[in-house]
């Protein structure tokens, strides 16, 4: 079986559900999924995004966002949505909120876990990216297994 820690931002979607359950062909599938609530540390980043990207009313909307203890319960029924549609696509699925520390809680899940790779399923961060601070870029150097970075698609 390929294990596979899924690191996400948000609830996937069915699109996003069929990228990663078939990305190995036939091959069963276990998905570790991690899923970091949006809370106040990269809230300036993420508004900053949203202008490059041309996304002012989204931008607005950063401002308006939950955060800390607030944003917990919807990452919470996120991340329940997300276990239960890979479940549902036929792969084992596993997962946890990252509350703090999220690089060293996967460094900590690949080594207990002896996962095969790590997927970072996300939006596009040109900040984050161009100074090489996203999840994906810092895993690269720490985890010891592949990296993959996707952008998650919406609804």
């Amino acid at each position: 079986m390929f294990t596979t820690v899924l690191m996400i931002e948000k609830p996937l979607v069915s699109d996003d559900v069929e990228m990663v359950t078939t990305l190995h062909g036939d091959e069963p599938v276990s998905f570790v999924v991690l899923m970091q609530p949006r809370g106040d540390q990269d809230r300036l980043l993420r508004a900053l995004d949203d202008v490059a990207l041309g996304e002012l009313e989204e931008a607005v909307h950063e401002a308006q966002e939950r955060s800390g203890d607030e944003a917990l319960q919807p990452a919470q029924l996120g991340l329940e949505h997300s276990l239960r549609a890979l479940r549902e696509a036929g792969a084992e699925a596993v997962g946890q909120l990252v509350e703090k520390h999220p690089l060293d809680l996967l460094t900590k899940i690949v080594s207990e876990t002896g996962a095969d790779e790590v997927i970072v399923l996300t939006a596009p961060h040109l900040v984050e990216e161009f100074f090489h601070r996203d999840w994906a870029s810092r895993a690269r150097h720490k985890v010891g297994v592949p990296v993959l970075k996707l952008f998650a698609h919406t609804e």
